[in-house]
């Protein structure tokens, strides 16, 4: 471990010898505090917060994540091709230890960058938190400068499933289908019956039934906030909709309703918060909401109710972002020092970057995958498109997507802007998804590498 460690501290002195750990921190705290003078918001406490919460920590992200594929990149590459690793290699240090001792530099590294960008972060919005009037800090504490927990209606999917089967087969009995055109009439009747548990006619209501589980043994005496979206199949004179709500247990004294409509807006995210101890003694609040409009309305099922309650503290959860966002920096230095075990610098940083993108650029592989083939298809005929490489490359695009989904499966940031719990097992599966399996797997192909690098060439010849 000290060869190691010893490693590390080199590592810590090139920085600092490149001025590196000084720029970027410069850098870093000229994002946090030039960022919130260009932020333009919609005039609210809360929207301003939110905005400032992503903004930042996307600049911080982007800006430790690209100086940590270069530091990753340059500390290995230029330590083989200007001949001084040849030098360490021969002090009885293993290569694992060099490579290893390289990593934690640089992870050390970030730790004091993200620690010290974060912190100011904090600082930032503890300080215009407190310059708020009482009314604009509660409205802060209850829906960004916190930890929610969120539950939601129990999935669906079995009685969709079942229901579109049913519907299926008695189609079949009357009008039967071809083996070819059976998948699109299977998807289009479940599509139907879908809409049956999403639409809400005019003058028809519809009821949610959430469990909150563990969390209603703390909740008591703590208002919940309804986080509602829901799409219009028309367009209305105003813009808006109007919605009665109803939440408790039905029949009892533990209810409460809008006194009169809501007017929302269709395709946005509405919160608005309803009184405590409104659930049963299991746990189950119950929320019913009435259409009095002319037109239909629909709620998703996936993300159309939510109730969020408070779980923790903003301080705790803001800590278990950054360590997220600390396990993506650990994943792109070993990316870097695994690229850089046998490529050049330039070669290994070029390596890296094209990774990354194609990292960022999932969502094209998945359109690949879905419709088997990395050629187009003819929209207006429906025939697919086809490739002779399809063979190779859907089967490598659907690994790739597999280790892409390990990496992407978080989202501190929208979590913390929109005061959703980071929670402890989340953070647990990110350090083991993210630094262990993925960046551990990295880790053992770089290493694997560099212990077969040649060393002893003399640079230009081959």
């Amino acid at each position: 471990m000290q060869k190691i460690l010893a490693i590390a501290g080199l590592t810590w002195k090139a920085a600092f010898r490149f001025r590196l750990f000084l720029v970027l921190a410069g850098l870093l705290l000229a994002a946090v505090v030039a960022l919130p003078l260009l932020i333009q918001d919609d005039g609210t406490a809360r929207g301003f917060t939110q905005i400032l919460l992503t903004y930042t920590l996307g600049a911080i992200t982007v800006l430790l994540g690209l100086s940590t594929l270069w530091l990753a990149c340059g500390t290995l590459a230029r330590d083989i091709e200007e001949c001084q690793m040849q030098v360490v290699a021969t002090k009885p240090v293993a290569r694992w230890q060099i490579w290893i001792g390289k990593w934690l530099g640089i992870l050390a590294l970030n730790a004091a960058l993200l620690g010290l960008s974060g912190g100011c972060v904090y600082a930032l919005l503890e300080w215009r938190a407190g310059k708020l009037p009482a009314a604009e800090q509660q409205v802060l504490r209850e829906q960004v400068l916190v930890a929610r927990g969120s539950a939601k209606e129990n999935d669906l999917s079995a009685e969709i499933d079942a229901e579109t089967k049913r519907v299926l087969q008695e189609r079949l009995k009357n009008s039967p289908v071809t083996t070819v055109d059976l998948p699109e009439v299977q998807r289009q009747i479940r599509e139907q019956v879908k809409a049956g548990y999403q639409v809400v006619q005019p003058g028809y209501s519809r009821v949610w039934r959430i469990d909150l589980g563990f969390a209603r043994n703390y909740l008591q005496g703590k208002p919940l906030q309804l986080r509602v979206k829901f799409n219009a199949a028309q367009k209305s004179a105003s813009g808006t909709f109007l919605a009665l709500w109803q939440v408790g247990v039905p029949e009892t004294a533990k209810l409460w309703r809008t006194e009169t409509p809501m007017s929302l807006a269709p395709d946005a995210v509405h919160e608005f918060q309803v009184p405590a101890n409104l659930f049963d003694d299991r746990g189950v609040l119950t929320v019913l909401f009435a259409n009095p409009n002319s037109t239909s309305l629909l709620f998703p099922l996936e993300d159309g109710m939510e109730v969020l309650y408070p779980e923790g503290g903003f301080a705790l959860n803001f800590a278990r972002g950054l360590g997220i966002i600390f396990c993506w920096m650990a994943l792109l230095a070993a990316l870097g020092l695994a690229a850089a075990s046998f490529l050049s610098f330039h070669v290994a940083t070029f390596f890296s970057l094209a990774m990354l993108v194609i990292g960022l650029s999932s969502g094209t592989l998945a359109d690949a995958v879905d419709s088997g083939s990395v050629a187009a298809g003819n929209e207006e005929t429906g025939v697919a498109g086809y490739s002779g490489a399809d063979v190779i490359l859907i089967p490598l695009f659907k690994g790739m997507l597999a280790v892409i989904r390990l990496v992407k499966d978080f989202s501190p940031v929208d979590a913390l802007s929109s005061g959703r719990a980071i929670t402890w097992g989340e953070l647990g599966r990110a350090v083991g998804q993210i630094l262990v399996l993925v960046g551990g797997g990295l880790a053992l192909a770089g290493i694997a590498l560099f212990q077969r690098r040649e060393l002893a060439t003399a640079p230009g010849t081959s």
